[in-house]
């Protein structure tokens, strides 16, 4: 199972969607497959231009590694060396924060992640799930 583009912008449309209900500040939102390769990004109105590299950083550790944004935080609280050292092989491509949430098949195999970035790293991690829950796939934060 993939994540079909027509998905990827169903998760960034409701993604976005309740950010704005929950007015947090300007997201963005970016949806890549299971190898990191982003399928789909989007930036809200006001939202500043360097956020593409967060989302992407959040949601590309997360596949790179099998672990939810929030696991990699308190990964990197407990054993900073192997945050720094992983973070390093992958030329400093990730950001290991909540926000960056799995994304599941019907199977419970990993298919993907999307990476939000614009308010509080917890806020982000909520429109994420929104997002992947409003496309049918289960959200791991």
């Amino acid at each position: 199972m993939n994540i079909s583009l027509k998905k990827a912008r169903i998760i960034i449309r409701k993604a976005l969607e309740a950010g704005a209900a929950a007015e947090m500040k300007p997201l963005s939102v970016v949806v890549v497959d299971a190898g990191g390769h982003v399928i789909a990004f989007e930036r809200s109105d006001g939202a500043s231009p360097g956020r593409f590299d967060v989302a992407l950083g959040k949601a590309y550790g997360c596949v790179m590694l099998g672990m939810t944004g929030s696991a990699q935080r308190d990964r990197a609280e407990a054993q900073a060396y192997f945050v720094g050292a992983m973070n390093g092989l992958f030329g400093g491509r990730f950001v290991p924060v909540p926000g960056g949430v799995l994304v599941r098949g019907k199977d419970g195999a990993v298919i993907g992640a999307v990476g939000v970035t614009g308010d509080s790293s917890e806020n982000d991690a909520v429109a994420a799930l929104a997002g992947i829950d409003a496309a049918g796939f289960v959200g791991e934060a």
